[in-house]
């Protein structure tokens, strides 16, 4: 298992387009990828489990996943939330 801590600083949080975004870019991967906030974690490729997180502007989140490409997972989803989603665009 691989994690890190990223903030989430998009004006919108990890909602609407960015959540979708995240999601598309999470589903590239063969690893099982979660997001955690406070003491709840989801699934990061289901777009209910990421928006009932609430992942507002200034949030810290862990990433964390397990499988064979974990560390390029939780690195390039990490770079997607560091970047504000513009590599989305």
């Amino acid at each position: 298992m691989f994690s890190k801590e990223v903030t989430v600083n998009n004006q919108v949080g990890l909602h609407a387009r960015p959540a979708t975004f995240f999601i598309q870019k999470a589903t590239e991967y063969k690893s099982t990828i979660w997001i955690s906030k406070d003491q709840k974690k989801v699934n990061a490729k289901s777009l209910l489990g990421v928006l009932s997180l609430g992942i507002i502007k200034g949030t810290t989140i862990t990433l964390s996943a397990e499988g064979p490409d974990e560390e390029d997972a939780v690195n390039g989803l990490v770079d997607l939330i560091s970047s504000d989603f513009i590599d989305a665009k």
